[in-house]
């Protein structure tokens, strides 16, 4: 999957809306994640920032004194980006290396990012250097259905441009090897929570959830579904 995909169009062709509609679920989670381990950043550095409108529901729930700055690589959704800036928060079109480890944040965000990048060894030691805290979101693609149907993981592929996939423990273990120690985590259910994108994935929710329930870790290894926000330093 060439970075093509995203810098001329395609990506945008097959999301036009670049999955804002998710932002309010994604920013709900985030600010869980901020929450619960009493995070107070004054300044916020979303990595791979997308249509930015994450980071504008954030500000909608943050203290009026944090900075916000987005960055990203795709200029159709740096465009959707700009239509969302104010005093406290800008967008730039650039990659990560264009960020100074000088201007390091207290808080950086990568949510549904190096999966889709070649080196993600290399660019999550690069973005280490760009925060004292960093929160992922981390779909976790590999699950016994996915491997037993086989089409789930090239549908990623195809259509979100994943071409890294991982577990729960794989997504842990290339955050340790990277670098990072781990805060916190825990999953994110969007096939549960966020509407039903087709038949099948609504009538998946009934086994997901009873799964899930009786045994979390279980239930996201045998049917998926979920996601990990990962809060680490």
């Amino acid at each position: 999957m060439s970075s093509d995909f995203y810098t001329k169009g395609d990506y945008l062709e097959k999301h036009p809306n670049w999955h804002a509609e998710d932002a309010p679920w994604k920013a709900a989670n985030i600010l869980k994640m901020i929450l619960k381990n009493k995070l107070n950043p004054s300044s916020i550095l979303e990595i791979g920032c997308g249509s930015g409108e994450i980071l504008k529901k954030l500000q909608d729930h943050l203290p009026s004194n944090i900075s916000f700055e987005g960055f990203e690589v795709s200029p159709q959704a740096f465009e959707m980006a700009k239509s969302r800036e104010n005093g406290k928060l800008k967008f730039y079109l650039e990659s990560l290396t264009a960020i100074p480890n000088t201007r390091a944040s207290d808080l950086s965000l990568m949510i549904d990012v190096f999966e889709h990048v070649d080196d993600y060894y290399g660019f999550l030691k690069e973005a280490r250097e760009k925060a004292k805290n960093i929160i992922f979101h981390i779909p976790l693609d590999i699950s016994v259905q996915s491997v037993w149907r086989g089409y789930p993981l090239l549908r990623k592929r195809k259509n979100s441009g994943h071409i890294h996939y991982f577990t729960k423990d794989t997504a842990l273990a290339s955050l340790a090897y990277s670098g990072y120690e781990v805060i916190d985590w825990f999953y994110t259910g969007s096939y549960i929570d966020l509407p039903s994108r087709s038949l099948r994935s609504k009538l998946a929710k009934i086994p997901r959830q009873l799964l899930y329930r009786l045994n979390p870790d279980f239930g996201v290894r045998v049917l998926g579904g979920y996601s990990l926000m990962v809060l680490a330093r």
